[in-house]
């Protein structure tokens, strides 16, 4: 699906995650910078480890932007056994996803699920002079893990496979910007989990002109801070006291199955707002 031509902020996130409290701090924000519901793309997976999968899922719906169909949407449309995340079987993150999905499958609706069935898989847009194009996991699969630390090979990879000057992604969790044969690839992290670094915070980002050259194209990470206490008693009351709860305090996973050594060697170590520049 093509959305059109922007030359103003867009506001990119994903990840949400079931997390109501973290959504609604995100949609203060934009609704304070005055980011109107058409510049605004979530990548996917609004429902998955928290206590809220239907309140999360109807805020997105009346909030009006644009949603990509995420592994999690994918595997609650078509009824599936599982999350359809890519963990291998038998592995913590396989097991710890039983509990939150069978959940969410209890509390999503039909209508919901219907409306999960009839989102895009990708969604393309010009932003000033430059082809974007916004994928779930990445160019080629739904459900790919791709971090910072991912062999290079694989980003080459995905470039040759869109013809997009700038890709978007989400799926993975923890914000990034790579660039690469003369292209972007960015991932927004996920607003629903911390990102493994120790903090309570998650990350969003935003799309924009460059200040100082309106030819250029400038992508922020930031963090959101929100109320993460409610949303971890909010896991408790749905009978979801488990290490995800944990998790939005602590700030770090109770699994690292599906991270590079790389990432894994970076647990706990504080993220940091930056932005990148391409054009």
């Amino acid at each position: 699906m093509h959305l059109g031509n922007f030359n103003e902020p867009m506001l990119l996130f994903g990840g949400s995650y079931s997390n109501l409290d973290a959504l609604l701090a995100l949609k203060e924000y934009a609704d304070k910078q005055a980011i109107k519901a058409h510049n605004i793309i979530c990548t996917g997976d609004i429902v998955a480890y928290c206590g809220q999968p239907f309140e999360t899922t109807e805020v997105i719906r009346e909030w009006g932007i644009h949603v990509l169909m995420g592994n999690c949407e994918e595997s609650f449309a078509s009824n599936a056994n599982d999350c359809g995340c890519g963990f291998e079987s038998g592995t913590s993150c396989d097991l710890l996803s039983v509990e939150w999905y069978q959940f969410a499958n209890k509390k999503l609706s039909n209508e919901q699920r219907q409306w999960f069935a009839n989102l895009p898989r990708k969604l393309r847009f010009n932003f000033l002079n430059k082809k974007v194009e916004v994928v779930h996991g990445s160019v080629t699969s739904i459900n790919q893990f791709l971090f910072s630390s991912s062999d290079d090979s694989l980003f080459i990879e995905q470039a040759r496979a869109s013809d997009a000057d700038i890709i978007i992604a989400g799926h993975s969790g923890i914000p990034f910007s790579k660039k690469f044969e003369e292209k972007l690839w960015h991932n927004t992290g996920a607003i629903g989990m911390p990102a493994n670094d120790g903090a309570s915070n998650t990350w969003f980002s935003v799309l924009s002109p460059e200040k100082n050259n309106s030819e250029k194209i400038k992508i922020e990470n930031f963090p959101l801070a929100y109320n993460f206490k409610h949303a971890a008693k909010a896991m408790q009351r749905a009978g979801l006291n488990n290490a995800y709860a944990a998790a939005l305090t602590t700030g770090l996973w109770p699994s690292m199955d599906v991270l590079t050594s790389g990432e894994k060697s970076k647990k706990g170590i504080a993220i940091h707002p930056h932005n990148i520049c391409y054009g």
